[in-house]
């Protein structure tokens, strides 16, 4: 089936005769006597075209068209009238009709034009389903996790997303503010315009220019022709600076400039260019006292950050682990083609008990290095790597004995895979001994 033409028309003869007409074409139809009958029927079923007679009992076929648009935008509709007027059919065209034909002009017409409005109204839903399935995948509800210290970001970025206010994104390397900065985007008036992100840390100062502001022919070396910086390519849209705090003062100067009046030079060229751009900012660094201290500009940092949004270290947000220790075994079960791969109780409390330096994108590291080398149904600890435990389990006070010999007995332990006996044995103390060192610690067994 090619599609659902819905036809309004109190004459029923004419109506039926043209839909058995469309339907020899592959279409299925539906019949409509008054326009409250077609709105109804447009309500219920997932109706691609509308041919609707100019007059109707209840209502004018031509104002028809600006409700139908309204209760779903990507309807086409053709009217047909059996007399036609200029104004009517200017009228039409304006509310939104694919065309309007005057009966007994309209035999020859009626089956290409009906291809062509089919061919627009589905180019047009799969537009708009491509860009809703987009929004969705960078809303705010796709970011996992309740607790409270992530739920107040949440709350924040959803408020500010809202407006054109310029949004500082703070947080170590890992917490996820590039996925906060989409959804600020994917959520904000601006959404159906460019996302643009650039990490201000992976060029050069005079590179990073000519990234972000473009440059013209012959402005340097190798520069053939014009290029668009990603200014430009964010017209309209937001451009997100990541890892901001690595720009110098100079550039810094002229990102301000952006901020202020949304203008820019090019590089090598002397015109100012406007540009209608959102800037969201992120930096792993304390930009404050960086201005304090003349390393980053206190007018851009005060500029930056209007409105500033903190993101929790993943070791703050330990009931979130799970939540997300399983949402990327889902991920990388399905990548790699291994189905119904689960976590185990103990590899969960070990996650859990990580202190995660690299935060969420440490975590989905391991949690992909760990589906790779799965062999059974079930991921498990025995997997980590050597490194991970390390990090685990390091003292944070080399100065306190207890915390030295929490560390060594649980490092032995991890060497002899929990073997008890082989442990106390390389300790150098009895059996009875680890036991109540393990208790006294509370040492987690892997």
């Amino acid at each position: 089936m090619n599609g659902i033409v819905l036809i309004i028309d109190d004459e029923k003869k004419i109506s039926g005769l043209l839909s058995r007409i469309i339907e020899l074409e592959g279409f299925k139809t539906l019949q409509a006597h008054t326009g409250k009958d077609g709105l109804k029927l447009l309500r219920n079923n997932d109706v691609s075209l509308i041919i609707s007679d100019v007059k109707l009992p209840d209502v004018n076929g031509v104002a028809l068209v600006k409700e139908i648009k309204a209760i779903k935008p990507f309807v086409e509709v053709i009217n047909l009238t059996a007399y036609g007027t200029i104004s009517d059919g200017v009228l039409a065209i304006k509310n939104g009709a694919f065309d309007y034909l005057v009966k007994g002009d309209d035999n020859d017409k009626i089956i290409p034009l009906l291809y062509k409005a089919m061919d627009k109204a589905n180019l047009q839903q799969r537009v708009f389903d491509l860009e809703d399935k987009i929004t969705r995948k960078h809303s705010f509800d796709r970011i996992i996790g309740q607790s409270k210290s992530l739920m107040e970001a949440i709350t924040l970025a959803k408020k500010v997303s809202q407006t054109d206010t310029t949004v500082l994104l703070l947080g170590e390397t890992g917490t996820g503010k590039e996925v906060f900065a989409q959804a600020i985007h994917y959520e904000s008036p601006r959404a159906l315009k460019p996302f643009v992100a650039l990490n201000c840390s992976g060029f050069s100062p005079e590179l990073l220019e000519s990234e972000l502001f473009g440059y013209k022919a012959g402005a340097f070396t190798g520069a053939n022709k014009d290029k668009k910086g990603l200014l430009e390519e964010a017209n309209g849209g937001t451009l997100f600076l990541d890892e901001i705090g690595e720009m110098n003062l100079d550039l810094q100067a002229k990102l301000l400039r952006v901020l202020e009046n949304q203008s820019f030079i090019k590089v090598g060229d002397t015109l100012t260019n406007q540009v209608n751009v959102r800037i969201l900012a992120a930096t792993n660094k304390d930009l404050k006292s960086d201005a304090e201290a003349g390393k980053f500009r206190a007018d851009l940092y005060y500029r930056l950050s209007v409105f500033s949004i903190i993101l929790p270290p993943l070791r703050e947000r330990k009931n979130d682990i799970p939540a997300l220790a399983k949402h990327y075994l889902a991920e990388f079960s399905k990548k790699i083609n291994v189905p119904d791969l689960s976590i185990n109780d103990n590899l969960l409390s070990v996650l859990t008990e990580h202190r995660w330096k690299g935060n969420i994108r440490e975590l989905k590291n391991v949690i992909e290095r760990l589906v790779i080398l799965s062999d059974g149904k079930t991921l498990d600890a025995s997997a980590l790597p050597p490194e991970f435990f390390d990090a685990a389990t390091a003292p944070q006070n080399d100065y306190n004995l207890q915390q030295v010999e929490k560390y060594h007995i649980q490092k032995v332990l991890l060497h002899t895979k929990g073997n008890k006996t082989e442990t106390s044995r390389l300790l150098g103390i009895g059996l009875t001994t680890l036991y109540r060192k393990i208790e006294e610690y509370q040492i987690k067994e892997l």
